[in-house]
């Protein structure tokens, strides 16, 4: 396993070179571009350095430049609002003296309310019958490409258990609805902002791919070009990020070039602990 690629830890801890910036790297990869869940990421965790008393319960984000991987990312937070109940940071991302991506940040503290519900967690199978032995025996396994074999592979920062295999060849998805067992590959320590900043990378990872499955596509299709435009999450309850989580994915809108991806991330015992929105853009090379 490539310590590079899976010590998210390392990737989260940034380097604090004067008040209210910070700077991160990137691993290596070989990678074109930074990936976006990193920068997510990255900029998640110089917001949490500048907060006491309180974690994020939202954010919003824009891309604007692709994110060159051989530069460190310097991040600058601006401190928006310190209140009673709720702060608010907005964190600028600059390679090459350009703003790459801009997001903003909201933190609450903790607090009893007056409702509590949630949606229900779809029924799907557990991740340990998705495990990369039981993958092996699938009869799809030997027909699968050998670069999307690449991409479920544990030599990353997150192992994925995407739950709808036949879609890689082509199968379409009727209503669109797809799901991905997630976690981190390796342990983290007990630190909740900790966890929510490796949750916010995790959910970059494939997000666009719902858009394409009521079409018989998927990202890894070499004739499609994707790139997300912004993301938002929003933090509802507890969670621990090194334990599996269920990612359910569905789009409920594609037009102009452009698709809407919608995300709910349950814990195993079906606790809705988060939710994610992202448009990209999402073409055909030509």
């Amino acid at each position: 396993m490539s310590e590079s690629l899976t010590d998210l830890i390392s990737i989260l801890d940034l380097e604090p070179i004067e008040e209210n910036l910070f700077r991160g790297s990137s691993p290596k990869t070989g990678w074109q571009r930074v990936f976006g869940g990193q920068v997510i990421g990255q900029a998640m965790a110089a917001a949490c350095r500048t907060v006491e008393g309180r974690l994020p319960h939202s954010l919003h984000c824009y891309f604007i430049l692709p994110g060159d991987p051989a530069v460190p990312i310097i991040y600058q937070v601006e401190r928006l609002r310190d209140g009673k109940s709720y702060a608010t940071r907005r964190v600028t991302a600059i390679q090459h003296g350009r703003a790459i991506f801009s997001i903003m940040v909201s933190f609450h503290v903790d607090e009893e309310g007056a409702f509590n519900h949630q949606e229900r967690m779809p029924d799907v199978p557990p991740p340990e019958q998705l495990s990369p032995e039981e993958f092996i025996k699938q009869p799809v396994f030997r027909e699968m490409p050998e670069f999307i074999r690449r991409y479920y592979e544990s030599d990353r920062p997150i192992d994925l258990r995407p739950v709808e295999l036949n879609r890689y060849f082509g199968e379409k998805i009727g209503d669109g609805r797809v799901h991905v067992w997630i976690r981190t590959a390796a342990k983290l320590p007990d630190d909740p902002a900790l966890h929510m900043c490796a949750l916010a990378y995790a959910s970059d990872f494939a997000l666009l791919d719902a858009v394409m499955a009521r079409y018989g596509r998927t990202l890894f299709d070499r004739h499609m070009m994707a790139a997300s435009l912004d993301h938002a999450m929003w933090f509802h309850r507890p969670f621990r990020a090194d334990e599996w989580l269920l990612y359910a994915q569905d789009s409920p809108s594609a037009q102009s070039g452009r698709g809407l991806a919608r995300g709910l991330i349950f814990r195993q015992d079906g606790t809705l602990i988060a939710s994610v929105a992202q448009e990209g853009s999402v073409r055909e090379r030509r």
